[in-house]
């Protein structure tokens, strides 16, 4: 199992390669003949190669923070509240603040991995 675990996930990373290229191909075809950007589709083969474009906007935060404030719209700019990890812990480290004082405030969250790799070289 150790054996076919490790050959399947040398093959995953080969396929994810190889799409990853032949994806970029796809775009720069579909920028050549419609444009960069634009919502692109092709048949040929009985295969349909279609480029769908999704557009997200944000605004810049210290600009648009900059011109509210010029403007007076307090209210449209939100103050958000959060600990600062590195201070805390300098605190902590200097004395400052004792652990038990935020006990019950840490969270601890654990993922697990699973790797397998050949002992000796292949």
């Amino acid at each position: 199992m150790l054996v076919k675990y490790y050959e399947l996930n040398k093959q995953k990373k080969e396929i994810e390669l190889e799409m990853s290229e032949l994806k970029e191909v796809f775009q720069q075809y579909f920028n050549q003949l419609f444009g960069a950007d634009q919502k692109a589709e092709i048949t040929m083969n009985g295969y349909k190669l279609q480029r769908q474009v999704r557009k997200t906007e944000k605004y810049n935060e210290e600009e648009t923070i900059r011109k509210l404030e010029g403007l007076q719209l307090h209210d449209l700019i939100q103050v958000v509240k959060k600990p600062d990890d590195k201070k805390i812990k300098a605190a902590i480290n200097l004395g400052l603040l004792n652990p038990e004082q935020l006990e019950g405030c840490l969270t601890t969250t654990c993922s697990a991995a699973i790797t397998v790799k050949p002992i000796t070289p292949r």
